[in-house]
């Protein structure tokens, strides 16, 4: 059975509504690992490469900032990866956000406030300057994006295409509803990784 790392958006968690349905639709194909994963980004991306060090999963799917990241990673350790809604500037959704929230589904530490400052921005702003450092031409046709219609927080496509050739879309939002889940990433998941999969 395969395995694959879903990386969640920036206000969710191992447990948001995209986690779930990966697990609950792919159970027949592949474990689907739905970390929690830390606030700050450098933290974030070690976290992500240790696990994969450890798990050696066959894909990456990501969300939003999850999808930032998965960008990134990609290519260094070799995977294929989907890109839901990827965020590839954190620094300006951010920056009008300053002050104390909390996490839009259950963490499993309990913790489910965070706070927003000008340092956590700064941390961001260092890693998007060189999220494209690693890009990789063989990479080209291995990782895909998925783009809600009604997303109206990333709008990256364009920048995407830049340096990817595969883009679909769905009907939705920021954040893909179950259905969504089921009816348009799924057949993408299940294509990616038959071509890509290690």
């Amino acid at each position: 059975m395969m395995k694959i790392l879903f990386l969640h958006g920036f206000y969710a968690s191992g447990q948001c509504v995209p986690a779930v349905a990966l697990s609950e639709a792919l159970k027949d194909m592949a474990e689907v690992l739905t970390p929690d994963l830390p606030m700050h980004p450098k933290e974030a991306i070690n976290f992500i490469r240790d696990l994969i060090d450890i798990e050696k999963p066959d894909g990456l799917v990501g969300n939003s900032c999850g999808s930032f990241y998965a960008q990134m990673i990609a290519p260094i350790v070799g995977l294929p990866a989907l890109l839901g809604n990827p965020h590839f500037k954190m620094t300006e959704f951010l920056k009008p956000r300053i002050g104390a929230h909390q996490y839009k589904s259950p963490r499993q530490d309990g913790k489910q406030d965070f706070i927003i400052d000008e340092q956590l921005i700064a941390e961001f702003a260092e890693l998007e300057k060189h999220q494209f450092d690693n890009y990789n031409p063989k990479y080209k046709e291995r990782i895909w994006g998925i783009f809600g219609e009604q997303d109206t927080l990333a709008h990256f496509e364009p920048l995407f295409l830049q340096y990817y050739s595969h883009s679909y879309h769905f009907p939705g939002g920021p954040t893909p509803t179950a259905e969504e889940v089921r009816q348009y990433y799924m057949p993408l998941i299940e294509k990616l990784m038959k071509e890509f999969a290690i």
